[in-house]
């Protein structure tokens, strides 16, 4: 049988242990501090970007601008045909109605 005085064990104290525990927490919550106060002094300029990220992709290729020809002109894409059936009326369907409305 061989001696086991021979053989290193690593020991670890508890208080070795939440030390460790305490820096790593400590680092977080300074992290999570510093992005915030970043958020909160930086939030105008990031609603502003945010803002025009969305316009930017609605407007798409218009350039911004909603007038000045930026709008292709033709007939409308629902225009009805002159051959076309008018619709019905809308109150009663050409039915009478009772009670003299």
């Amino acid at each position: 049988m061989k001696n086991l005085t021979n053989y290193r064990v690593m020991k670890f104290k508890f208080n070795d242990i939440a030390n460790a525990i305490s820096v790593v927490s400590g680092v977080t919550l300074a992290g999570i501090i510093g992005v915030g106060t970043y958020v909160f002094v930086n939030k105008d300029a990031i609603i502003d970007d945010i803002k025009d990220a969305a316009v930017e992709s609605v407007m798409g290729g218009m350039g911004g601008s909603l007038g000045g020809g930026a709008l292709p002109i033709g007939a409308p894409d629902l225009a009805a045909p002159a051959d076309q059936a008018s619709t019905p009326p809308a109150a009663g369907l050409g039915l009478p109605i009772p009670g003299g409305f």
